[in-house]
């Protein structure tokens, strides 16, 4: 017996409901809904009601209703025992949490809705949409594993209830997979994925099931050819195919508006018009939760590169590097502080002790991360000791992965991260600090010191033998270094500074040909 069997009152109603937000049309859902809310003494076709609006207030953005909205669907299926309401209540509620920025709430919900979808002894198509929901939350919160594992069980259910496979195609949530990749500095991961989504497309298209594809899902396509094309990558698409077609879709979805907004953006890079990208990025205002509070300053880099201003491309590059970082770190501290520990969740606990230990290191190279550099400047600053942050980054690395692949590419940068480690001075640390470039830490040095590792290191990049792992394409390195004056409170402002000096240096000595002094380096002050 499925969910609505349950239910006794103006099932019609609550049918049509559903399907109109199944096409993206949340608003004449809601009018609906508000009807059998008004009108009905059926506690299970009131608390269905109020777990439809919940999803359709949410389709809509209508943030300001988002915790009586929660608090009316709580309230009316408390006393209901039926598990799919409670895991399909809490998966929403996750997403409102996310959306209203309460991480820890987020994932208290999270933990919850997994425990009561997977309580559910008779699943209908009803629980493969509360599966849905589930994989949207984890998607947001970059959970992306756990994501793709609860859409393929709504898939499964979906397939069963004798809802088509590419209902839950969801390519929205591997949209959301391959733009973090591009903002923790892959950008060949993320075309990866880009490519897998675009397959997808093309086999709905080719066997004639484009009728069957969500609003939504088409515009998370269309974004996605839209952003391979600001890449630089080339997007053949038939007539139905069209990123500006496909991003026309997705009805009233907030989500879908945010995505149109930036789409346009991509395809004006694309077109080879980065100042009218960057004019639109001015003036346009998106929701950080639909692909993240990075995309923009990304896409910013991107159109300015395009125009040829790499300064500035470089800059706003490092911003949305960091934009992404702190996101990561603000879920990592809420996720390990114990909110899923506090619930007794086994198997949740396992993955934030598995966070944990991938958040320090980098997988590529097996160098410490960006967390943990930033943990061990805290602790030489704290000895009091002087720091200086030096940031190589690779010249002539585009060419490696243009000419050779990005396999010979990752070759490379485990090749580099060799080469660092072999010539720095007892003590030192090197870092991976995303991308192509690394990060290297002197304690108790000077810009003299700094001078002599430069030298070092540029040294040793530039004799290692790359001819025979990456014919043709010679590797060299530009450093620039930086102090970091600052501590306790102030850290993170004197670190910031350091890393724009450092930059800095870095960009410059990039313009000069062959150096043989080291870097040239200034002093910065911590708040």
């Amino acid at each position: 017996m499925g969910w609505l069997d349950r239910v006794n009152d103006q099932v019609d109603v609550l049918t049509r409901a559903r399907a109109l937000q199944e096409v993206s049309r949340s608003a004449e859902a809601c009018a609906l809904l508000d009807g059998v809310i008004d009108s009905t003494a059926d506690p299970h076709a009131r608390a269905d009601a109020l777990v439809q609006r919940l999803s359709a207030v949410i389709n809509l953005g209508r943030t300001a209703e988002f915790t009586r909205a929660i608090e009316a669907a709580s309230t009316a299926v408390r006393d209901l025992p039926e598990p799919y309401l409670h895991g399909h209540v809490n998966a929403l509620a996750a997403l409102a949490a996310h959306h209203q920025g309460a991480l820890d709430r987020c994932v208290t919900h999270l933990v919850k809705a997994a425990r009561m979808l997977g309580a559910v002894d008779d699943p209908d198509r009803d629980t493969a949409w509360g599966w849905h929901d589930l994989a949207m939350a984890y998607s947001y919160l970059s959970f992306h594993g756990y994501a793709l594992g609860a859409i393929e069980r709504a898939r499964q259910l979906g397939i069963a209830a004798g809802i088509p496979e590419e209902t839950f195609a969801a390519p929205g949530i591997r949209l959301r997979n391959a733009v973090a990749l591009d903002h923790n500095g892959d950008s060949d991961g993320c075309l990866r994925v880009l490519r897998d989504v675009a397959a997808d497309l093309g086999r709905f298209l080719g066997g004639g099931r484009a009728s069957q594809l969500r609003p939504s899902s088409l515009a998370a396509y269309g974004y996605a050819a839209a952003r391979r094309a600001a890449l630089g990558e080339r997007v053949e698409a038939g007539a139905e195919a069209e990123p500006s077609r496909l991003l026309a879709h997705g009805g009233d979805s907030a989500r879908a508006r945010d995505m149109r907004q930036l789409g346009q953006i991509c395809l004006a890079i694309a077109a080879g018009n980065p100042i009218e990208a960057v004019t639109r990025l001015d003036t346009t205002r998106v929701s950080h939760e639909t692909l993240g509070a990075a995309e923009p300053a990304r896409l910013r880099s991107i159109a300015y590169a395009r125009g040829g201003d790499h300064a500035a491309s470089h800059r706003a590059d490092r911003h949305a590097f960091r934009l992404a970082a702190q996101r990561n770190d603000r879920l990592r501290d809420v996720y390990i502080d114990g909110i899923a520990a506090r619930l007794d969740h086994e198997e949740m606990r396992r993955e934030a002790a598995r966070y944990e230990g991938e958040a320090l290191t980098d997988p590529l190279t097996g160098l410490p991360n960006r967390r943990r550099l930033e943990r061990y400047i805290a602790a030489v600053v704290a000895r009091g000791e002087r720091v200086m942050i030096g940031v190589c980054d690779l010249d002539g690395f585009k060419a490696v992965n243009t000419r050779h692949g990005h396999h010979s590419g990752d070759l490379v940068l485990q090749r580099v991260a060799g080469v660092i480690n072999r010539v720095m001075r007892r003590g030192d640390f090197v870092a991976r600090y995303g991308g192509d470039e690394f990060v290297v830490v002197l304690s108790g040095a000077g810009m003299a010191e700094a001078a002599e590792v430069a030298r070092r290191i540029r040294a040793a990049v530039r004799t290692e033998d790359w001819e025979s792992l990456v014919p043709g394409t010679p590797v060299a390195v530009s450093i620039g270094f930086g102090q970091v004056n600052g501590a306790g409170a102030g850290l993170r402002d004197a670190l910031g500074a350091a890393f724009e000096t450092a930059d800095r240096e870095m960009l410059t000595a990039k313009t000069r040909p062959a150096p043989t002094d080291g870097p040239r380096g200034a002093d910065v002050s911590g708040g």
